[in-house]
């Protein structure tokens, strides 16, 4: 993963904490959530709180979310709202603690100007032994509050003031005046600026996670579906009316298409199907090129494609399937063929679809990458921790080639998440310019002290 990092291809966008009071706020914080500290001086946050530095230090990955259920936050800035999320269990935490800090962006930057916020997002389910508990995973609440618990203080003097209003010897009364005198030294004057966090509640009907291998939940369409990465009977009788897996390509294919998930990539409206088409292409063919020990890494962005072309003449008849379905369809979109019939059962079915516009498009842009497994640029913007689960097992001339022709052809940005939109090619030296200037844990944001 050292070669992804340094050329800004993991941990990008992460937020730097150096200084000695943010430190201090971070690690009572922890202390609090978990009851262990760093010793480190300074490290980076994702948009939960969690520091890979941290985790590699304590040796747990998961220390702000065990069980991989209930996900803790750790808040010093709402500047984490623009932060990715590491080691996501579930596709929905993202989305709910960007909702979070966005509701309540003027109270947190308030609160944080003094104290770490720490918070939970709540679903009632503490561990997932078995898959059928999956279902149960179906509202959350986020709650939070201040390390020094100043929301609920502040709640306690509203109260207090209430019943000072309230009481007809309320003036008399020394020792509510005290009470409320001692908390105000704490929460300041919280009738003027008051000191509040909702505890918004999200419902949970279609989401992914990585229990059990990676499974799939769809309940807002009209027959709610399960498909698991692994072979379905491991995942025992779950209460669905449908049981999937990869395996069942013909079964999911109609899923999408009865449902209106998906659409061919070529007869998208706007769309430039033949660039798609043959960045994924190139994908394809740099899986055969790792294979047949050709050395892509090095090169410039117009000599990969030379040499890619070139495994192409070589392969012939041997080339994958993908690449000449894929091949088939850009011909037609070119108007130099006649439009090729590919069943769901042809490897190249999938690669010729992206997800359409609507609530469930990030999570249809997911599953699509699972189908798509030599699709590495749909895949490292669609799915990120499949990405990484991924390329741990290429070999290494192929996360050579990879990694090299990311960072060399595509401008990374956050956007783009469909994996079918192809991203600006940068110039020379331009991606390299930039690691050169932010380091390999992305752009750092100046910090608040």
């Amino acid at each position: 993963m050292k070669r992804l990092i340094e050329k800004g291809l993991m941990f990008g966008g992460l937020i730097l904490v150096s200084s000695p009071a943010l430190v201090e706020r971070y690690n009572r914080a922890l202390k609090q959530l978990s009851g262990k500290t760093t010793a480190l001086a300074e490290f980076h946050i994702d948009l939960s709180g969690y520091a890979p530095e941290i985790g590699d230090e304590l040796g747990d990955e998961r220390y702000l979310n065990p069980n991989g259920v209930n996900r803790q936050f750790i808040l010093l800035t709402t500047e984490q709202k623009t932060a990715p999320l590491l080691n996501a269990t579930f596709s929905t935490d993202k989305g709910i603690l960007r909702q979070f800090i966005d509701a309540n962006e003027p109270q947190l930057f308030a609160l944080t100007a003094r104290d770490a916020v720490v918070g939970e997002i709540l679903d009632q389910v503490f561990e997932v032994s078995t898959p059928d508990k999956l279902l149960d995973y179906r509202r959350v609440t986020v709650e939070a509050d201040t390390v020094g618990e100043a929301v609920a203080d502040a709640g306690r003097l509203h109260t207090l003031i209430g019943r000072f209003r309230a009481e007809e010897n309320g003036w008399y009364d020394a020792a509510l005046i005290g009470e409320m005198i001692d908390l105000a030294r704490k929460t300041g004057d919280v009738v003027r600026v008051p000191v509040t966090l909702g505890k918004p509640t999200f419902e949970q009907p279609d989401f992914w996670t990585s229990h059990f291998g990676g499974v799939y939940v769809f309940r807002s369409v009209p027959s709610a579906t399960v498909i698991s990465v692994a072979a379905r009977e491991t995942l025992g009788d779950m209460a669905v009316p449908v049981q999937l897996d990869l395996a069942d390509r013909n079964q999911i294919a109609h899923f999408l298409e009865t449902n209106a998930l998906a659409e061919p990539i070529v007869t998208t409206k706007g769309a430039d199907a033949a660039g798609i088409l043959r960045q994924k292409m190139d994908f394809v063919l740099m899986d055969a090129a790792a294979a047949a020990g050709t050395k892509l890494d090095g090169l410039e962005p117009g000599a990969v494609r030379r040499e890619l072309r070139g495994v192409a003449q070589r392969l012939g008849a041997a080339a994958p399937a993908e690449f000449t379905g894929l091949a088939a369809l850009l011909r037609w979109v070119e108007g130099a063929a006649e439009w090729p019939r590919l069943t769901s059962e042809h490897p190249a079915y999938f690669y010729g679809l992206r997800a359409r516009p609507g609530p469930l498009c990030d999570l249809v842009t997911m599953l699509l990458c699972e189908l798509c497994p030599l699709d590495a640029r749909g895949m490292f913007f669609g799915h990120k921790e499949l990405f990484y689960q991924t390329y741990a097992t290429w070999p290494e001339a192929k996360r050579a080639a990879v990694a090299q022709y990311l960072a060399q052809e595509y401008v990374l940005q956050q956007a783009g998440a469909q994996g079918a939109v192809p991203v600006p090619e940068a110039g020379p030296g331009r991606v390299a310019d930039r690691v050169a200037q932010v380091g390999p844990w992305g752009a750092v944001r100046r910090e608040r002290g």
